[in-house]
């Protein structure tokens, strides 16, 4: 990792960066749970950690959707657990006065793939000063992605990485190209990849989302084995009654397996 961020441990051991945390805020008490188990496990593994939480959802198939609990009282929540924890943490925005709100609270600002072309907000995010993730659209070349990485550092702000997220195949699918990873590194920035959004069945006829969670392992052991600097994934107790992107998120206790593996895959090469 070239970028400094806050409160980041276990920079120096080689690892993989995790970015990894619930899909959105459902509760304070869900936060501090999920949190203080990625965080026993990542210190056990020595792995750098930088928690996630949506603290609302800007975009959902159907009207009736879960949002979230309050942005004000979502933020808190997310900003108390990095305090309490001494971890770093992430939200994604959806407007310029998104990226003015989310940044007194988190370490770094994550830009959703449907708007990784935003000129607008991709400005005001850089200008926060803040770390900057920004995911690649699924309609997204790796080799476009180097405008959205410029937009940010012509603000001003060369804390950027990228997160590849996979590409639609069809109406429903979405697959990945480990070619995007080597591509998008040539930009000089960390690339990451989302091994839960990228395994999403989208624009079901139910309004829902799906998913094939039972290949996670597979997408993030394919990913450490192709150079990716870090693993993005969403990871819930029980995914069966997540508010937001169950279909597709890792259940919490099957986390350390997998990190093991990762780890142990990041060993060898």
């Amino acid at each position: 990792m070239n970028i400094q961020i806050p409160k980041l441990k276990y920079v120096n051991t080689k690892s993989f960066l995790l970015i990894a945390g619930p899909c959105v805020v459902e509760n304070e008490e869900m936060v501090v749970e999920i949190a203080s188990k990625i965080k026993d496990i990542t210190d056990k593994l020595q792995i750098p950690f930088i928690f996630k939480a949506s603290y609302k959802k800007a975009n959902r198939s159907r009207v009736d959707s879960f949002t979230g609990i309050g942005d004000i009282k979502a933020l808190e929540a997310i900003r108390n657990v990095g305090n309490m924890l001494d971890i770093p943490t992430l939200t994604d925005i959806h407007t310029e006065e998104d990226a003015i709100r989310a940044a007194l609270y988190v370490d770094v600002l994550q830009i959703p793939a449907f708007l990784c072309r935003q000129t607008d907000l991709l400005t005001a995010a850089a200008k926060t000063e803040k770390v900057i993730n920004i995911k690649k659209g699924q309609f997204a070349s790796a080799s476009s992605m180097k405008y959205a990485v410029d937009k940010v550092r012509y603000a001003g702000n060369d804390k950027v990485m990228l997160t590849e997220r996979g590409n639609s195949f069809g109406y429903t699918d979405l697959i990945i190209d480990m070619r995007n990873i080597p591509d998008m590194q040539k930009f000089n920035v960390p690339v990451i990849v989302d091994i839960t959004h990228s395994l999403q069945q989208p624009n079901q006829t139910s309004g829902i989302t799906g998913g094939r969670p039972e290949l996670i392992e597979t997408i993030g052991k394919a990913s450490i084995a192709a150079g990716a600097d870090g693993i993005f994934l969403e990871t819930h107790p029980n995914p069966s009654i997540a508010k937001s992107d169950g279909a597709n998120m890792l259940r919490l206790d099957l986390l350390e397996d997998l990190l093991e593996k990762l780890v142990r895959i990041r060993k060898a090469l």
